[in-house]
């Protein structure tokens, strides 16, 4: 819960009318999703820029136009798979809880 505190924090720190998008927040916004939005998409990229690497990051970005992908990865027996799906969960679950409207 602190971690959360901390995180939530440093989200709102963060938050400013210039953010640079990044991968996670441009794929977000190219997506079809009906509730995809400037302001969720760039919550989702900070929260990204604060819980993945920027390789990671470009991994995530594709599961938007290609989710398949993301199931491939989760059902992987690769330790590396296994250890990015991990991070990336981790992400999905923060971004969860911050960006939630």
């Amino acid at each position: 819960m602190f971690n959360r505190a901390i995180l939530a924090g440093a989200v709102l720190a963060l938050t400013t009318p210039f953010a640079v998008a990044g991968p996670i927040d441009s794929a977000c916004l190219r997506s079809n999703r009906t509730q995809a939005n400037a302001p969720l998409c760039g919550c989702i990229q900070q929260v990204a820029d604060m819980t993945l690497s920027r390789s990671d990051q470009r991994r995530a970005a594709g599961f938007f136009k290609e989710p398949h992908k993301a199931q491939e990865v989760r059902m992987s027996k690769s330790n590396a798979d296994n250890a990015f799906w991990a991070r990336y969960k981790n992400f999905a679950n923060t971004a969860e809880a911050y960006c939630a409207r």
